[in-house]
């Protein structure tokens, strides 16, 4: 039987924490950094080892994977002073899961094959709530050998995982999945008013639209937060804007002509005005919400999602 991989941990905010306590679940011996020392302990409680730097859990651990809020902060991590660089040993691997464009995975990644380092790009879909009980899908790019060293920790991690490409081809489908996810849910809003203002149960408006041919992930999932009212999602205003701006970079250098996107962009921007980047992204829908001067509410819907096992 083959031996186990050890991994370094960078990254454990609400994604990234998740992520990590799933491989420690499943006997992966894992080396944890972020700069939050209660997210560390959180892992270490859970049987994570703490280091003092990115650098020394790579050291120890000689393959790290990452889950970081945007390409700056990746590089920084990556080859920044105390980064990865210093500590991956040559032959050793770099899975990043944050979200990134296309151009910046490939250029980080060419920073890693000067040190000797292969880049397994990986990052993931689905929500944090899946993420949490390990069934979370992973979008892979990069060498198909790579993928299949690789795999017994994805697989801890994720229920599914798609080998897209070469390394970018999962930051192109990882960018187009979120740009769904936000024209789904300032739509899955305006749908949910027009059932509040033409007079309808909004509890039996959002169980008929999930058995109809106009549901969709985002109605399932996002819609029982808003109708709540806590928006809790854990994912913000200033993260879906980082996501539609690669995608509407794509569709500059693709030459597409989008027109949802820079409409859901825009009004994304007028959300993060209105509430702040800190917001949750679910959030937009109030927009509509102080528009009309009503709250999208109904009984019966929990505060934040849970999975099912």
């Amino acid at each position: 039987m083959t031996a186990r991989l050890a991994y370094a941990f960078i990254g454990l905010g609400h994604l990234g924490g998740n992520l990590a306590a799933s491989l420690l679940r499943n006997g992966f011996a894992v080396t944890v950094f972020d700069c939050d020392p209660a997210a560390v302990e959180r892992l270490v409680a859970l049987g994570a080892t703490a280091a003092t730097s990115p650098a020394q859990a790579a050291a120890r651990a000689g393959n790290v994977i990452t889950c970081l809020p945007s390409p700056k902060v990746s590089e920084t991590v990556l080859a920044g002073s105390g980064g990865l660089l210093e500590g991956l040993p040559a032959g050793g691997s770099w899975i990043e899961m944050s979200t990134n464009g296309r151009d910046e995975i490939v250029r980080l990644a060419a920073l890693a094959a000067a040190k000797g380092i292969e880049t397994l790009e990986c990052p993931v879909t689905g929500g944090v709530h899946l993420a949490a009980i390990g069934k979370i899908t992973a979008l892979v790019g990069g060498d198909a050998a790579l993928y299949e060293r690789h795999r017994p920790a994805i697989e801890a991690m994720c229920a599914r995982s798609f080998l897209m490409g070469p390394l970018g081809s999962a930051a192109v489908i990882k960018v187009i999945t979120n740009m769904l996810a936000f024209i789904h849910l300032v739509a899955a809003g305006e749908a949910l008013m027009l059932a509040k203002q033409g007079g309808l149960d909004l509890a039996q408006a959002y169980h008929a639209i999930v058995a109809s041919s106009g549901n969709s992930f985002v109605h399932e999932t996002e819609s029982q937060l808003i109708l709540n009212g806590s928006y809790d999602i854990g994912f913000t205003m200033d993260l879906a804007l980082k996501d539609l701006g690669f995608a509407l970079a794509m569709a500059r250098d693709f030459r597409v002509p989008l027109q949802l996107a820079p409409l859901v962009n825009k009004i994304f921007e007028v959300g993060r005005q209105e509430y702040g980047g800190g917001a949750w992204s679910t959030q937009i829908v109030k927009l509509l919400e102080d528009a009309v001067g009503t709250e999208l509410r109904a009984p019966g819907f929990s505060a934040r999602l849970e999975a099912e096992l």
